[in-house]
């Protein structure tokens, strides 16, 4: 069975933020705020435009600019004057007095029951896109890995046939350093034969 949702609000940024959900822990989910976040900064609202705004779209995160008192929408456009977002104190104290009011609307139970399962879809559609945004990250590290793993593979190739070459190269060396040296023994033993001829022919 749908749990019974309930309207939370918070500022977050440049926006203030409301939420139709069954738990504050739901909401920070829905914000993508940390566990703690809601210490004094986030709260059940009682305004009653808030909550039906809230209720009309279940699971949604709804905006408008800080320090405004405009509707809230799933689109909102930025603050237009953020020098002067902060409410004077007797703005706030006569915002805080009117969030206070008990709302004034009869309770609709085929309404929450609408919005219960109207939230419980949304958390549906925000899970599957969850999923399809890990699947994507998790196709493009397999990608990744794979072209990384490529290029390795021909890395690993080439870094052999440069060895093999150059052993071959340097037996080709030490080959012709080997003829090199016999040459010069045989050619000093064809030197020494030969001056010693000259010198006998020379008397």
């Amino acid at each position: 069975m749908a749990r019974k949702l309930k309207t939370y609000r918070t500022s977050l940024g440049f926006f203030d933020l409301a939420i139709a959900a069954p738990s504050m822990k739901a909401a920070l989910e829905a914000w993508g705020a940390d566990s703690n976040f809601h210490q004094g900064a986030a709260k059940e609202s009682d305004d009653p435009d808030v909550i039906a705004a809230t209720m009309a779209k279940p699971g949604v995160v709804l905006r408008r600019p800080v320090g405004s008192d405009g509707s809230f929408k799933e689109h909102a456009e930025l603050p237009t004057d953020l020098g002067n977002a902060r409410p004077t104190k007797a703005a706030r104290k006569s915002k805080g007095s009117k969030a206070k009011k008990p709302s004034s609307r009869p309770v609709d139970k085929a309404a929450e029951r609408k919005a219960a399962v109207d939230y419980a879809r949304e958390e549906r559609r925000r899970e599957l896109e969850r999923a399809r945004e890990e699947a994507a990250r998790q196709k493009e590290r397999e990608r990744r890995q794979q072209a990384v793993d490529k290029a390795q593979a021909a890395f690993d190739k080439a870094e052999q046939e440069h060895a093999k070459r150059a052993a071959a190269i340097q037996a080709e060396v030490e080959a012709l350093e080997k003829r090199s040296q016999a040459e010069e023994t045989r050619w000093d033993k064809e030197k020494a034969r030969l001056e010693a001829a000259l010198r006998r022919a020379r008397g």
